[in-house]
């Protein structure tokens, strides 16, 4: 695929400054994706999207607008342009508005972090591995239906030109691959499922064993029971324990800190968490499904411990939240084309412990293991949480028995204090944990 071109961008914000604008940058995303579903062994859906859009954003004095087209003709350019400049001059005055500073932005060559695999599937070979998918999860005993099994690739680019003298572009591939099976029947029936996406089509676990574990997690949640309301510790298996990190990056970014609209707003430099903890944002790893050579606004962006050994080191800032603040940008700016930058990490990960799922079991004695998560509900200012799971109870360290309906809540202040990480890290997204246990939550049953 071929990105826009780099004059043009800069041709674009050559106008916007002719027009009236003090500053301007101009981004371009290119998408391309190709997806099919099936279910039974039949194709169920096949979708194709391509997608190029142009974003502009620019600055009269404190005052900036932003808009986004996916006409890129000359005439649908100057159009773009003509309304942003007519939207800033309207616009409310901002006093932290503006380009990220010279001295900030990323320079010399990016670095290689390896993210784009050319290779690029014909729909024929995804409908093959999404039937390998669901094969492999229908044979699996006990299960007794599907609900489908999909497989996906898609390919983008983006490029950015800034006045403040920013040029920069990366591109990056996406390959997917997950099952949904369904174990049981009538009111009894149990759906469960594996998915996996990477950056190299290579990296893909196989369909057959990403099939197999659908089957196998979704067998393994027949007859749950219903457990009486207590306190007890919880472990959150390693798929999805990342997502207890969800409200520490809410709460340390700079916009939530710089409205006071946060739980941890008053413990920079404090221990969050225990000293066991270490928390790292690596935006140059390579093959990474959070990794970019430089932030949305052109920043440098590096890796950093965002918390280490227990001890919360920095906000996340993007420009306008560090002027707020009085501090620096950490190189954490994010955004689409049609808005300015937010913040956000990019590869965020929990380091792992020394002990296995297992030894966390037998190290809590009973308890909760969860493997599925819902519905979750925070309250911002105070860190009070809740969410719905589902899993199994564990006696004597060994599972006893699957469970459904419940619900796990605690406050995070204190309940981030008391995070044991195992030993069992993978990497499966933008965001990774190993399994973690909270020696006590409060669980909600029946």
């Amino acid at each position: 695929m071929a990105a826009m071109d780099e004059q043009l961008l800069h041709e674009v914000v050559e106008a916007a400054l002719k027009a009236g604008a003090g500053a301007a940058e101009a981004a371009f995303a290119e998408r391309q994706s190709l997806s099919v579903t099936v279910r039974l062994g039949a194709l169920e859906e096949a979708e194709r999207e391509e997608a190029r859009d142009l974003g502009l954003r620019v600055f009269i004095g404190q005052r900036q607008a932003v808009v986004s087209g996916s006409d890129i003709s000359r005439e649908g350019r100057s159009k773009l342009i003509e309304r942003a400049v007519a939207m800033a001059r309207l616009a409310p005055e901002d006093p932290y508005a503006g380009l990220a500073p010279p001295e900030r932005l990323a320079k010399g060559p990016a670095p290689d972090l390896d993210l784009f695999d050319p290779n690029e599937p014909d729909p024929e070979t995804l409908e093959a591995r999404a039937l390998a998918a669901e094969e492999a999860a229908r044979a699996v005993a006990g299960v007794t239906n599907s609900d489908s099994s999909s497989a996906a690739w898609s390919a983008s680019a983006w490029r950015l030109v800034t006045s403040g003298g920013f040029s920069g572009h990366h591109r990056a591939s996406g390959f997917s691959l997950s099952a949904v099976a369904i174990a049981g029947e009538g009111a009894g029936m149990e759906r469960a499922g594996e998915g996996r996406q990477t950056r190299w089509q290579s990296d893909l676990p196989s369909a057959e064993s990403i099939g197999a574990e659908a089957g196998r997690r979704a067998v393994s949640r027949l007859g749950p029971r219903k457990i009486a309301s207590t306190t007890a510790p919880v472990i959150f298996e390693n798929r999805l324990a990342a997502s207890i990190l969800g409200p520490l990056i809410s709460a340390i970014s700079g916009p939530s800190v710089a409205r006071g609209v946060s739980f941890l707003k008053d413990r920079l430099g404090q221990e969050v968490f225990s000293a066991a903890v270490t928390i790292t944002d690596e935006p140059h790893r390579p093959r990474g499904l959070g990794s970019s050579p430089f932030d949305d606004e052109g920043v440098a962006n590096r890796a950093m411990a965002i918390i280490e050994a227990g001890v919360l080191t920095t906000w996340l800032l993007n420009t306008p939240s560090a002027r707020q603040l009085g501090l620096e940008t950490t190189g954490h700016a994010a955004r689409g084309l049609a808005g300015p930058p937010g913040v956000g990490p990019s590869n965020l990960t929990l380091q792992p412990g020394a002990r296995s799922q297992a030894e966390l079991m037998a190290d809590a004695g009973a308890g909760l293991l969860v493997t599925s998560l819902f519905g979750p509900s925070l309250n911002p200012n105070t860190g009070d949480w809740s969410v719905g799971c589902g899993g199994f109870w564990f006696e004597r360290g060994e599972i006893a028995y699957p469970v459904s309906e419940i619900t796990v809540a605690g406050n995070l202040i204190e309940a981030y204090a008391r995070v044991v990480p195992g030993s069992d890290l993978e990497f499966r997204g933008a965001a990774n944990a190993p399994s973690l246990l909270i020696d006590a939550l409060a669980i909600a049953g029946k």
